[in-house]
């Protein structure tokens, strides 16, 4: 039972994360854009390899989770 409990606190918590670092990362690139538009879509391009980064902790998260749960 505490398996599961593991497994889900540590997803919940990787899922929170990602959400609050996307959304800083979001806003502060379009702050940039506004403040700077000539260089906007390096901006764009610098701020989805930062979110695709982000993003690949949830995926280690749910790894980590099922390893815990099937071992």
């Amino acid at each position: 039972m505490t398996k599961y409990v593991a497994a889900a606190i540590a997803a919940g918590i990787a899922a929170l994360a990602t959400a609050y670092g996307n959304s800083k990362v979001i806003s502060k690139a379009i702050e940039s854009m506004a403040r700077q538009p000539e260089i906007a879509g390096e901006i764009r391009s610098t701020m989805i390899i930062g979110v695709a980064l982000i993003e690949a902790v949830p995926i280690l998260a749910v790894v980590v989770a099922f390893i815990i749960l099937f071992v």
